[in-house]
């Protein structure tokens, strides 16, 4: 549980977790590299939470920079849930983007799965890893 909320919420990924740098002053939220965590709740969950705090005083902006490589099953279903809040924040009248960077084919296709899911503004970059 976040005790004193924190305008950054900076962790280093290594092969199996993602980069995280959530930046609640500026509103760029950025995860990137792989996500193949044995417990995926323990190094989401407070990221959930940490948005969840966001949220209630969002920047004029926010942009979500998905830049994953790679994510399992069940990343999918914390990434969705980030999303869907993001979502939430767009609904109520907040400026909300995704920027969906992807380097194949199937990536691509997953981010487009993604928006058409949630009725958000997705951009699409093709990005080299």
């Amino acid at each position: 549980m976040i005790q004193n909320f924190s305008k950054q919420l900076l962790i280093t990924g290594n092969l199996n977790r993602p980069d995280i740098d959530f930046n609640a002053t500026t509103g760029e939220l950025i995860m990137s590299g792989r996500s193949i965590l044995e417990n995926t709740a323990r190094f989401y969950d407070p990221l959930v939470e940490w948005l969840g705090h966001y949220c209630n005083e969002p920047a004029q902006t926010t942009k979500l920079h998905l830049k994953m490589e790679y994510f399992n099953t069940s990343t999918s279903k914390f990434l969705l849930t980030i999303v869907e809040r993001l979502a939430e924040l767009y609904h109520e009248g907040n400026e909300v983007e995704i920027v969906w960077y992807f380097s194949d084919e199937d990536m691509q296709e997953l981010g487009i799965d993604y928006s058409h899911m949630i009725d958000i503004p997705f951009s699409f970059v093709e990005y080299i890893y």
